[in-house]
C-alpha cells in the first residue's frame, strides 16, 4: 500500500490569497500546500481518496488518477468536500461510492442538491453513490474503519485503512490512520489506533487553536497510542506560520525531548509518497517525494 499526499495545507491553502509572508513567498515546493487530501494506492490496484477539496481536479491530474474505487470524507467543511463535482470524469462508467458519517452525507446531499434534481441532466454533474457509515466495512483487500473524533463541537471522522494481504514479520497487517481536523480523540478511538504503523494527523500550527490540535498536542497522540507497531507519523493540514524545515526541526526536537527514537516524525508535504509494505517495520519505513 502506498499513500500519496495530494494536499497538506489548511483551509486557506498555502500561499494564502493576498499574503506576502515569507512562507507564502517561499520557493521551496514543500511550502506550497493545497488543501488536505490523501490518495491511497493498494497493492492489488485499489484506488481510494480521502477528502475532495477545492483543488481536487488539480491534485488528481498531478497524481495521475485515472479511476477511483471510492471516496472517504472526514467531514463536510468546504476545504474537504468542495471538489466533489470534479468526480464527473471518474464517474462516467459507474457512480463513485462516497462514504461518510450520517451528518456528512446529509450535508453533501444538501450542498450538492443539483446532482439529484431530474432537471439537471447530461454530463454536467457527477454520479455519486452516497453511503453513510458508522462501522468498519470491507472492499476487496481492504478493511476501512471510521475513527470518531472531535473538531471543536463537531463530530467528524478520521479513517483507518487496513490492507488485508501478507502481514509483517510480527504478524501485523499494513494499517494507516488519517485524521485531519481534530482537537480531541477519545480513549475508545485511541484503542482503534493501537495496530497502525503510520499516522497522518492534522496540526496547523504550534500555538493553541480552538478546533485543531497544535503540533505538540497532535504528537502527544503518539504517547497515547503507545504501540510498538507505530513507525511513521506525519503532520498535515499545515498553515503558513512555519516553513517545512522549521516544522521538521520542531518534530526532531519533540522526538528527542520525549526519547522516541524508534518512530520517524516529520511534516507532510504535497506529492509526498509514503510506502507501507508487508516487511518488518524497520525495513518498511520509507517516505520520499
Amino acid at each position: 500500500m502506498k499513500l500519496f499526499v495530494m494536499g497538506s495545507g489548511t483551509s486557506d491553502g498555502v500561499p494564502f490569497i493576498g499574503c506576502a509572508c515569507p512562507v507564502c513567498a517561499s520557493a521551496d515546493r514543500r511550502d506550497k500546500r493545497m488543501r488536505a487530501s490523501l490518495y491511497i494506492k493498494g497493492d492489488k490496484g485499489e484506488r481510494i481518496v480521502i477528502d475532495t477539496g477545492p483543488e481536487f481536479r488539480l491534485q488528481a491530474l498531478r497524481a495521475g488518477i485515472k479511476y477511483i474505487d471510492f471516496v472517504l470524507l472526514t467531514h463536510s467543511h468546504a476545504d474537504h468536500i468542495h471538489g466533489l463535482d470534479d468526480l464527473r470524469p471518474l464517474s462516467r462508467i459507474k457512480p463513485v461510492p462516497v462514504y461518510g458519517s450520517v451528518q456528512t452525507i446529509e450535508d453533501v446531499r444538501e450542498r450538492f442538491a443539483y446532482i439529484w434534481r431530474k432537471t439537471q441532466e447530461g454530463g454536467g454533474k457527477p454520479r455519486l453513490d452516497l453511503r453513510a457509515v458508522s462501522a468498519p466495512f470491507s472492499f476487496d483487500n481492504f478493511t476501512i474503519t471510521p475513527i470518531p473524533v472531535k473538531h471543536g463541537d463537531m463530530d467528524v471522522f478520521g479513517w483507518k485503512i487496513r490492507e488485508n494481504i501478507a502481514p509483517h514479520a510480527d504478524g501485523a497487517f499494513t494499517e494507516a490512520a488519517y485524521i485531519t481536523d481534530c482537537n480531541f480523540i477519545s480513549e475508545m478511538s485511541i484503542a482503534l489506533l493501537k495496530d497502525i504503523s503510520c499516522l497522518i494527523i492534522g496540526a496547523p500550527r504550534a500555538a493553541p487553536h480552538p478546533t485543531h490540535f497544535s503540533f505538540g498536542e497532535a504528537l502527544e497522540t503518539i504517547k497515547r497510542i503507545n504501540s510498538p507497531l507505530l513507525r511513521q507519523v506525519f503532520l498535515t493540514h499545515l498553515t503558513d506560520d512555519y516553513f517545512h524545515d522549521e516544522i521538521r526541526e520542531y518534530c526532531d526536537s519533540w522526538r528527542e525531548k520525549n526519547d522516541i527514537a524508534e518512530i520517524s516524525i516529520s511534516p507532510a508535504f504535497d506529492c509526498m509518497e509514503i510506502s507501507l509494505s508487508p516487511l518488518p517495520p524497520e525495513a518498511g519505513n520509507a517516505a520520499h517525494g
